[in-house]
């Protein structure tokens, strides 16, 4: 059996390690509790639930909201994938910084994205399912993202000639969400 265990990493972007317990039957798997989370500073008020289904070699991202932006909890339910945030926060210390986790079905931890980070990730596996818990609402006209392969973020990815949306690929660049936004 293992209880929650909460890493930070940069900023507020914490791993989430979640209870876990298995035996013959299969396992059993907790990955919020709010009153454990509420101890860590984390407000765990979910907004909506969505997952993404994705083949190998697919980058998704780095997306956020302009306004209002989302804090999201990330866990992959099946594969294994390389996990990117980016700190947009106007002001922070650790603004244009970029952090990268690998995230799989067999340690079953989450990130802990708070809001005015943009996030994507690349699948390393054959396919990944990957689960989103997003705090505060989705605003279409407000989504937006930065270019997976923006040259000063300097994103180190693993996927050579990878499979992303023309949506994905037509993203500004770091240099022009600076200029036009300062931050979120």
């Amino acid at each position: 059996m293992i209880n929650f265990e909460v890493k930070n990493l940069l900023g507020e972007v914490k791993l989430l390690s979640p209870f876990y317990m298995e035996d013959e039957r299969g396992y059993f798997l907790k990955t919020i509790e709010k009153d454990v989370f509420k101890k860590w500073g984390l407000n765990v008020e979910i907004q909506e639930i969505f997952e993404t289904y994705s083949k190998q070699k697919v980058i998704r991202g780095l997306h956020f909201q302009t306004k209002d932006p989302q804090t999201k909890i990330v866990r992959v339910i099946k594969g294994r994938i390389h996990d990117v945030v980016v700190d947009l926060r106007k002001g922070s210390p650790d603004f244009g910084k970029s952090l990268d986790v690998i995230l799989n079905d067999e340690e079953r931890n989450s990130l802990w994205i708070p809001a005015g980070f943009a996030h994507g990730f690349e699948v390393l596996s054959e396919d990944a399912l990957v689960s989103y818990q997003c705090i505060g609402k989705y605003q279409k006209e407000f989504d937006t993202g930065i270019c997976w392969n923006d040259k000063e973020l300097a994103v180190k990815w693993e996927t050579k000639d990878p499979i992303v949306s023309d949506k994905d690929a037509a993203l500004m660049s770091f240099r022009e969400f600076v200029e036009k936004y300062g931050g979120l």
